[in-house]
């Protein structure tokens, strides 16, 4: 069989169409892979080998990814049967396992693939960083000493490493996009509503988090979109449907467009990373010559408020709801022993906030949301910005203790503030590779688009890794 180690996900389903390979063989590669190289990367917590054999040796659906290996996230999605912990060091303890398939692992299934694992993620996913003390860090294939990024950090360390050749992710507040940032790959969040997280939520967070995944192409992102993505009974939010499937969209033309880049940080006072200004600088250029219309734009242009005091009330409210959750799965309540000191302060925050001061909160980050919004509504078609205002982190930085419980919040707050406002509005953006800096770790840039337009993304997306490609970049593990 062909190594399937770099080969994304769009050419290994190729191989089982064309019967150049079987399932079992890709998800035996696959398995092999992480028996190698989880013990220096740690992106794997809980191996669900057996199981996949099984799978890919049965009827696998005819789905465009018809035995394809994947991993998926210890956290919001849920596969029955299999341990969910939510990075939490109790509910490890307690060995809880989920007894349903939540509505996008049951898509996932659908499309064919194979899931051969569940993967790290700090607790809740509320750092940006993968280094949870009930498992441990996951580490950059690029530079072991350095974050994956987070929430999605164990599948982006699995996919960037060459495990396999797409990771489940879930964002919200840039825990897709940060971990593709830090570890070399694509990771588009989807517009609000585009992919439901029923039957535990209609929204999560007040409508911030989006599931999907990090792959290594965008064909792969928009494959695996059009696979998952799609109303459901109960959903609160509706984008607009295209009127293609993105794969065949991702590949048009989509003329002349008009395109900013940020690279100052939308909360004015976070400073920028020459690397990552860089990063996106030369990203405007490149669109430039490939025919777009494109300037600077000012951090003028998003100063719309501080989402700060409408968002601080409402992320203490969500990781109280979030802790309480947990505890009615394991059969008690979650104590402060059961967890990190951050996410148990946080709790305790939001146990403290009233329900009018709640709704303040959210109706304030809804303002927030509209005013931001109108930038593309007076004719913009393409943000381009960092990802992140740094290079992929060292480790440590997000240790929390009972002196500075909170120590690890404002951490993240230098680390989020380009990705966390489309959170807040809902709108699509993706994380593409398309900068190295200098000791050869990779630079996320993101392109956000209006709400609703994945598909000018992935065009874009499209014509960037054809004209800059990165498929051949390899961590030298």
């Amino acid at each position: 069989m062909t190594d399937t180690t770099w080969l994304d996900a769009t050419a290994q389903a190729d191989l089982v169409r064309s019967g150049q390979a079987s399932p079992s063989e890709l998800v035996d590669a696959a398995i092999e892979r992480v028996e190698k190289g989880n013990g220096e990367i740690n992106a794997v917590i809980a191996e669900r080998f057996d199981k996949a054999r099984a799978e890919a040796s049965g009827d696998l659906p005819d789905g465009p990814f018809r035995g394809v290996p994947f991993v998926l996230k210890d956290l919001v999605a849920l596969s029955a049967g299999d341990p969910h912990h939510g990075g939490f060091a109790g509910v490890k303890a307690a060995g809880w396992t989920a007894d349903i398939d939540t509505e996008l692992v049951r898509r996932f299934r659908a499309a064919g693939l194979v899931c051969i694992g569940k993967t790290n993620t700090p607790e809740l996913g509320l750092v940006p960083t993968t280094e949870p003390a009930a498992y441990g860090p996951s580490r950059n294939p690029w530079d072991t000493g350095r974050s994956t990024g987070g929430s999605s950090g164990g599948s982006a360390a699995a996919v960037a490493a060459g495990m396999v050749a797409v990771g489940h992710a879930n964002d919200g507040g840039g825990s897709i996009r940060i971990p593709a940032s830090e570890c070399g790959l694509v990771g588009l969040k989807p517009s609000r509503g585009r992919v439901p997280l029923w039957p535990v939520h209609a929204e999560a967070w007040g409508g911030l988090v989006a599931e999907l995944a990090v792959t290594r192409s965008v064909r792969d992102t928009a494959a695996l979109l059009d696979a998952v993505a799609g109303w459901h009974p109960g959903d609160l939010h509706t984008p607009p449907v295209p009127p293609k499937p993105y794969a065949k969209l991702a590949g048009e033309d989509p003329g002349r467009l008009r395109v900013g880049v940020l690279t100052e940080a939308p909360d004015g006072a976070t400073p920028t990373h020459p690397d990552c200004v860089a990063a996106a600088e030369s990203t405007g250029r490149l669109l430039e010559s490939l025919g777009h219309s494109v300037e600077s734009v000012g951090v003028d242009a998003f100063k719309v408020g501080d989402p700060i005091e409408f968002f601080l009330p409402c992320y203490g409210v969500w990781t109280a709801a979030d802790v309480d959750l947990y505890g009615r799965r394991i059969g008690r309540p979650l104590t402060a022993d059961d967890m990190e000191a951050v996410t148990w302060a946080l709790a305790e925050m939001g146990r403290a906030v009233s329900g009018t001061q709640y709704l303040v909160g959210l109706e304030g980050l809804h303002h927030i949301s509209a005013a931001t919004q109108q930038w593309w509504a007076d004719g913009w078609d393409v943000l381009v910005t960092p990802t992140i205002p740094e290079p992929p982190l060292e480790l440590g930085q997000f240790g929390s203790s009972a002196d500075n419980p909170l120590g690890p919040v404002f951490r993240a707050a230098a680390v989020v503030p380009y990705t966390i406002p489309f959170n807040i509005t809902g709108q699509p953006g993706v994380s593409l590779p398309l900068h190295w800096n200098d000791a050869g770790l990779p630079i996320g840039v993101q392109l956000v688009g209006a709400y609703g337009r994945e598909d000018l993304l992935l065009q874009l997306g499209t014509q960037l890794e054809q004209a800059q490609p990165w498929a051949d970049r390899h961590p030298a593990l």
